[in-house]
């Protein structure tokens, strides 16, 4: 456990892992190399920007999803900027062209509303792309190809008129997959929209490749990538967010009771519906560290969290030996959708925010009292 608690901080807190993240860049910048691409920060799942001054030494820049998030990579990253909306708000448009240097936009609708401005003001354009071409099992909250999709254009409705303001396209239908899958992707999005490639002078893959997964298929990626830049003459971007950070961060709390009911259920300080929401809305059970699947080893317990939400569980995990009040328990691959997701409700603490550095120390990046809740209320 030492390399994850810190018996002077409070738990719980999230714990990210400069040794693990710099594992994960090195993988990342030797992709890039190898295969002539760009490699950008999605903010959306990782926006611990105390950690930029690391990142920006491997990757290229940041993506957003809107103003604040476009803000915080011009500011805080620098290199490229790029920001994707399904759809811009008139009166925050402006302030995005200071800060952003590439924008994606939803629709042909979307690019004749804003496009001529972007341009004017210096600023590289594209066309979010759906491919139509589902390749995800059991995520239909994340497959932006999924019947009804509101985000990207499809082949129907598709404008050629605005070929001529566009520099590039971008598409984004993975989540958490391999490149098999990309490789699918692109079979089908070159047969819609390959000749409209010839000309333009970038196309974004977007994000959900799990390059630094240990059996993430990387040549593949690589092949594929060459494929593109050397077939349409274009720069070739890649978005990954959880990539970045994959396996890098823990969630460290600790039990504060444990009762029975039929189970043994372990109430620990930390919460899935406040501090991991995805937990709840994916769904999915986080590795623990030490632990085993239920039943697996000699003592099982139900870890749920102390809110008054009924449906606050985690998940079922066995251990060789039995939990007390007080023990640690260490969350894996926590660094992801947490701290940009978490919440207050219940008047529920925040995490503070740790980092450990190469040489095994913890530092404190940023702690939470009451202030953090009272300011999100009126």
């Amino acid at each position: 456990m030492e390399r994850f608690v810190s018996p002077g901080i409070p738990t719980p807190y999230y714990l990210v892992d400069d040794s693990l993240l710099i594992h994960n860049l090195e993988i990342l910048k030797d992709v890039s190399e190898k295969a002539g691409c760009k490699i950008l920060l999605a903010q959306k799942a990782f926006s611990m920007f105390d950690t930029y001054p690391l990142l920006r030494k491997y990757l290229a820049g940041t993506t957003a999803s809107g103003l604040y998030e476009a803000r915080l990579g011009h500011e805080e990253f620098g290199g490229e900027t790029h920001v994707f909306s399904p759809a811009y708000r008139p009166e925050e448009f402006d302030e995005i062209l200071r800060y952003a240097d590439d924008i994606v936009f939803n629709s042909p609708l979307q690019v004749k509303k804003f496009g001529a401005k972007a341009k004017a003001a210096g600023k590289s354009i594209g066309l979010r792309i759906n491919p139509e071409c589902s390749t995800q099992e059991g995520h239909a909250i994340y497959d932006p190809c999924a019947p009804g999709s509101r985000l990207g254009t499809t082949k129907a409705n598709f404008d050629e008129s605005i070929l001529s303001m566009l520099d590039g396209l971008h598409l984004h239908t993975l989540c958490e997959q391999n490149s098999d899958d990309l490789e699918t992707t692109l079979n089908a999005f070159e047969e819609k929209f390959g000749q409209y490639l010839h000309g333009l002078k970038w196309l974004n893959l977007g994000g959900g490749h799990h390059i630094t997964r240990p059996d993430y298929d990387r040549e593949r990626l690589i092949r594929l990538v060459k494929h593109l830049r050397e077939t349409y003459r274009v720069e070739v971007y890649l978005e990954p967010g959880e990539a970045v950070v994959l396996r890098a961060g823990f969630l460290v709390s600790q039990v504060l009771e444990i009762v029975h009911n039929g189970i043994d259920i372990a109430i620990l300080d930390t919460s899935a519906a406040c501090h991991m929401p995805d937990v709840l809305e994916m769904p999915y059970r986080p590795p623990v560290k030490d632990s085993g699947e239920p039943n697996e080893k000699a003592h099982t317990y139900r870890f749920a969290g102390p809110t008054c939400l009924a449906g606050d569980v985690i998940g079922d995990y066995s251990f060789d030996e039995p939990l007390q009040e007080g023990d640690y328990v260490v969350f894996e691959d926590m660094a992801l959708y947490t701290m940009v997701k978490n919440n207050t409700f219940n008047g529920m603490p925040l995490p503070a925010i740790v980092r450990r550095d190469t040489q095994g120390n913890f530092r404190v990046v940023k702690s939470f009292g009451y202030e953090d809740f009272r300011c999100r209320l009126s």
